[in-house]
C-alpha cells in the first residue's frame, strides 16, 4: 500500500498540479497586490472613494449592504483585467508567434518534399 501511494504521489500530473497550485497562490498574491495597491487607488482618484462598503439601503429595520457587493464586483473586474492583460494576452501573443513559425516550417517542408518528388521523377525518367 505504501508503494502504491508513493507511485501515485510521484506521477507527473500530481507533481504538476502541486506546482500549479503553488504558483497560482503566488501569482494570486501579485494580482491582489496590483489591484489593491495600484488599481484601487487609481479608481479612488477618479471616483473619489476607494471603499464603497459603507453604502447601504435602509428598509425598515433591515439594511441592504450593496456597497460590499459593489466592492466585490469592482475587485473581481480589476482582477480579471489584470489577469487578462498581464497573463492571457501575452500568452496568446506568444502562442500565435509559435503557431506562425510552425506553419512557415510546415509550408517550407512541403515545398522541400515537392522539390524532392520532382527530382525523384526526373531520375526515374532517365
Amino acid at each position: 500500500m505504501l508503494s502504491e501511494f508513493r507511485a501515485f504521489v510521484m506521477k507527473g500530473n500530481v507533481i504538476d498540479l502541486a506546482v500549479a497550485v503553488i504558483m497560482g497562490g503566488a501569482f494570486g498574491a501579485v494580482v491582489t497586490s496590483l489591484v489593491k495597491d495600484v488599481f484601487t487607488p487609481m479608481l479612488a482618484a477618479i471616483v473619489g472613494a476607494p471603499d464603497f462598503s459603507s453604502m447601504a439601503l435602509q428598509i425598515g429595520d433591515s439594511a441592504i449592504l450593496y456597497g460590499s457587493f459593489l466592492n466585490a464586483v469592482i475587485s473581481f473586474l480589476l482582477i480579471a483585467f489584470a489577469v487578462f492583460f498581464f497573463l492571457v494576452k501575452p500568452m496568446n501573443m506568444m502562442l500565435e508567434r509559435i503557431n506562425r513559425a510552425e506553419e512557415v516550417e510546415a509550408k517550407a517542408t512541403a515545398e522541400d518534399i515537392e522539390l524532392l518528388r520532382e527530382i525523384r521523377d526526373l531520375l526515374k525518367a532517365r
